[in-house]
C-alpha cells in the first residue's frame, strides 16, 4: 500500500468516527439496570472463550503503619486460568521468588482440587458461596446521574451507585452493599465493565464488629480492557483498606494487581496431550 493511500484512507476514517461518536452520543441513554443484565447476559457468552486463555496476574500487599510508611511488602505471582466458567489462579513465586520442593507439589495438590471442584460446580455458581450478582448488588443501591462519556476512546455509559440503608439483605456481600459508593464505567459496544471505582461510606462491622470492621473510606478500583479483539478481561486493580481486626489490631494495607501476558491456547487439545489440565 501506497503512504498516499494509507493517508487516504486513515483521512477518511477520521472524518467518520467523530459523526459516528456524535450519532452514539446523541441516542438515548439505555435503562441502567436493563444494562446490567445484558452484562452478565454477556459475561456468560464469553465465559467458554476465556477458557481458552491464561494470563501472569502479580499481586502486592503492602502493610502501612499509622504515619502511612511502608512497614511490609508481599507479592505473590501467579498463572491464571479458567476452568468451566470459574477462576483459578495457580501460584508460581512467592515475593519473586519461584515455588520449589515441597511448596509446588502442595500449590499443586491445591490446584488439583479445586480444578475437580470447577469441573463439578456449574458456571453460574460461586464454588465458594460468597459471590454475588452485580445485579443482585446493584438491587439495594440508588443509581445516579447516568451519562455518556468516552473511557480510552470508547463510548460508555457511565452511572454513580450508592447502597440503601434500609434495604433489607442477605449475606456478608449484600450487607456490605449498603455501605458503598462507587462509580461504573460500562463500555456501551461490547456491554462489560470497563472500569469501577468504590469506597467504603460508612465503617462496615464483620460479625458484628467482633471479627472485624472495615473502616469508612477503604477503597477498590478495577480495570478491563479488549484482548486480541475477541473478549475483556482484568488487567489490574488497587486497594486500600483501613480494619480492626477482632477489636483490637488496627491493620492498614494497600493492594496492587498487575495483570499481563495474554495466551491464547487450545484447552481441548492441551487436555487430551498431557491427560490433565495444562497448568496444573
Amino acid at each position: 500500500m501506497t503512504l498516499v493511500k494509507l493517508l487516504t484512507l486513515t483521512g477518511i476514517a477520521l472524518l467518520i468516527l467523530p459523526v459516528q461518536a456524535q450519532d452514539k452520543a446523541d441516542a438515548p441513554l439505555p435503562d441502567v439496570r436493563k444494562l446490567m443484565q445484558e452484562v452478565e447476559q454477556h459475561q456468560k457468552e464469553v465465559d467458554k472463550i476465556r477458557e481458552n486463555y491464561t494470563f501472569t496476574s502479580v499481586q502486592t500487599i503492602q502493610d502501612i503503619d499509622s504515619g502511612g510508611q511502608v512497614k511490609k511488602t508481599e507479592s505473590d505471582e501467579s498463572e491464571v486460568f479458567f476452568v468451566n466458567g470459574h477462576q483459578i489462579d495457580r501460584q508460581v513465586k512467592k515475593d519473586g521468588k519461584p515455588l520449589e520442593g515441597s511448596q509446588d507439589k502442595k500449590e499443586t495438590e491445591r490446584i488439583t482440587k479445586l480444578v475437580q471442584k470447577a469441573e463439578k460446580t456449574p458456571p453460574d455458581q460461586s464454588m465458594n458461596g460468597q459471590e454475588v450478582s452485580i445485579t443482585k448488588i446493584l438491587s439495594v443501591m440508588d443509581v445516579r446521574n447516568p451519562r455518556r462519556q468516552l473511557y480510552h476512546n470508547r463510548p460508555n455509559v457511565v452511572f454513580d451507585f450508592i447502597g440503601r440503608k434500609n434495604a433489607k439483605t442477605h449475606g456478608i456481600a449484600e450487607d456490605a452493599s449498603k455501605k458503598l459508593q462507587g462509580t461504573l464505567w460500562i463500555d456501551e459496544a461490547d456491554r462489560v465493565v470497563a472500569h469501577m471505582d468504590v469506597s467504603f461510606d460508612d465503617n462496615f462491622k464483620v460479625g458484628g464488629g467482633i471479627v472485624a470492621t472495615i473502616q469508612k473510606g477503604s477503597n477498590f478500583h478495577f480495570e478491563q480492557s479488549p484482548i486480541n479483539g475477541e473478549l475483556w478481561l482484568p488487567v489490574g486493580a488497587e486497594a486500600t483498606v483501613a480494619a480492626r481486626v477482632l477489636m483490637v489490631k488496627g491493620v492498614r494495607q494497600h493492594f496492587t494487581e498487575r495483570d499481563y501476558d495474554f495466551k491464547r491456547f487450545n484447552v481441548q487439545a492441551q487436555q487430551n496431550k498431557a491427560g490433565t489440565h495444562p497448568l496444573k
